[in-house]
């Protein structure tokens, strides 16, 4: 039997927006010198679902990095809010590519990690847990430790852990790519359905194509490094989206060819400097294109 949550346990969506300005990130000097962000600006709007996505190895990873505020930029600026971004906050919560579930505490401890590290282990969290553990698929496994759950129960698991803490803003850097074929696309049905229930503010990084288009209100396409927004792109397909509706679109399939096209540019101009990530794009790209029906 299913009994209705209170609605006291559902909290208000904090729905945040993300400036980056003019933004550059350089390291080392001399010889060691390597410039992997340069003059980048783009805005992740609030309550929308923003998909960033380019060649391997240009800067995604560092612009998370900066957008969380684990690092300053060399130049330019990161807002939130329209306020500066001075350091780490649970106001944006990162969900890495590598599971940062803790394997010695269950299920239900990981979920509830981060209101009692902030001593908020009470009722009200309590409550909040169950009702995640439940959305997400995993209440008869609130007991089962990490290396007891698939890897797409995993990820459910991280999604509950950051959805607990309410943050403004879910920075998710390639959370699915370890996955096979198969839990990776039931996981994308499963994070769109999480968004378009809540709407909250999501900034998702990939190198998948299938993965950017299904998910994405808003598409930002990447150049190699060092990075900057080459090109933006309105995903206007309507919601909810299932993927059985996605192979025969019409309109999928031209947001996709646009969004390669710009890649294969950026790829072809690596390329040219003997860069591996960039073969290994092209080879795929060729793989990607849908063939017109005979």
């Amino acid at each position: 039997m299913t009994t209705e949550t209170p609605a006291l346990v559902r909290p208000v969506v904090r729905a945040g927006e993300i400036r980056v300005d003019n933004v550059s990130k350089e390291y080392g000097a001399g010889e060691l010198y390597k410039s992997v962000v340069k003059d980048c600006s783009f805005t992740v709007e609030r309550g929308k679902l923003t998909v960033m996505i380019g060649p391997s190895g240009c800067g995604k990873s560092t612009l998370i990095r900066l957008m969380a505020g684990f690092e300053k930029p060399t130049s330019g600026t990161v807002l939130l809010n329209g306020k500066p971004v001075a350091g780490p906050g649970r106001d944006r919560l990162v969900v890495f590519q590598e599971t940062a579930l803790f394997p010695w505490m269950t299920t239900y401890d990981n979920i509830m990690f981060g209101p009692r590290a902030r001593g908020e282990d009470d009722a009200q969290a309590k409550a909040l847990a169950e009702f995640l553990l439940d959305k997400v698929g995993l209440k008869q496994f609130r007991d089962k430790y990490p290396p007891q759950l698939s890897g797409g129960m995993q990820r459910r698991a991280e999604l509950a852990r950051a959805m607990i803490n309410n943050p403004e803003v879910m920075i998710l850097d390639e959370p699915f790519r370890g996955l096979d074929e198969m839990s990776k696309e039931l996981m994308w049905e499963y994070y769109a359905r999480l968004y378009e229930e809540s709407r909250r503010t999501n900034f998702f990084v990939t190198t998948d194509i299938d993965e950017a288009i299904f998910l994405a209100d808003r598409l930002l396409i990447m150049s190699n490094i060092p990075t900057q927004v080459c090109a933006v792109m309105e995903v206007d397909l309507p919601r909810p989206r299932k993927l059985s509706d996605m192979v025969d679109s019409d309109r999928a399939n031209q947001i996709k060819m646009a969004a390669l096209s710009v890649l294969h540019r950026e790829a072809m101009k690596s390329f040219a400097g003997g860069s591996r990530a960039a073969t290994d794009f092209i080879e795929a790209y060729s793989k990607r294109v849908r063939k017109p029906a005979p």
